[in-house]
């Protein structure tokens, strides 16, 4: 079924800055570590709206301009996502209508994925720290596809892990990659304004937008339930 309104049977997540709002946390983590590297011009909103959604392997060399040793691309990688979990700990907690949504899905037996470019440890802080990873059929990495968003490969994964097409399928995203990397994998797209206005994030694709899980558009939600209890 090809309509605008046919039916959704799945539900894909972005973490940072769509399950969370955490992505001013991860944005100062990275201007922390640029000013460090020298690099003056790399400001939050250039991060965020640049780079977000990309793997830190391919997001160190386009910093610093040249290839990196695995040894150092670790080791940058590890400073800066251990900055971001010691200044965002204390402010853990899930995005404004995020709980009620996953557990509405969880009821009406849609099988749901988070799909991260978060390496594990940050994973671990978001999904164990708030109880949420037994919600998920599955949970896919950025070590598990070969490119990061905005490319499609981590969305087809999650699509097909979850053993549904990717064009049945509804994904959830913050960022320009993201949107970018779900739309090219053929998903419906919601764009959730915590980091990247509506206007951006519906340039950039999105058929949807919301400020949080409690404004999600009536029409979405019809695709999503109005065949089930």
């Amino acid at each position: 079924m090809t309509s605008a309104a046919a039916p959704l049977r799945a539900a894909v997540f972005d973490m940072d800055g769509t399950l969370v709002d955490n992505m001013d946390f991860h944005n100062r983590a990275w201007v922390t570590l640029a000013r460090k590297l020298g690099l003056e011009d790399l400001t939050a909103e250039r991060f965020q709206n640049e780079f977000a959604g990309k793997k830190n392997e391919e997001i160190f060399p386009e910093l610093l301009g040249r290839a990196l040793s695995v040894a150092e691309l670790d080791a940058l990688a590890d400073e800066k996502e251990s900055h971001y979990r010691a200044i965002y700990r204390p402010y853990l907690a899930l995005h404004r209508g995020a709980e009620g949504f996953l557990h509405r899905l969880r009821d009406a037996r849609l099988p749901m994925a988070v799909a991260t470019a978060a390496p594990q440890g940050n994973r671990e802080l978001v999904l164990d720290g708030l109880s949420v990873r037994p919600l998920f059929a599955c949970v896919v990495g950025a070590e598990q596809v070969k490119r990061g968003k905005p490319a499609p490969d981590i969305f087809l994964a999650a699509a097909q892990a979850l053993k549904v097409p990717p064009e049945a399928c509804v994904a959830f995203e913050d960022a320009i990659n993201g949107v970018l990397s779900a739309r090219a994998a053929g998903m419906v797209t919601v764009g959730i304004t915590t980091t990247t206005t509506a206007e951006l994030l519906k340039k950039a694709g999105a058929h949807y937008t919301a400020a949080d899980f409690d404004t999600l558009p009536p029409e979405l939600l019809a695709r999503l339930f109005s065949a089930r209890p």
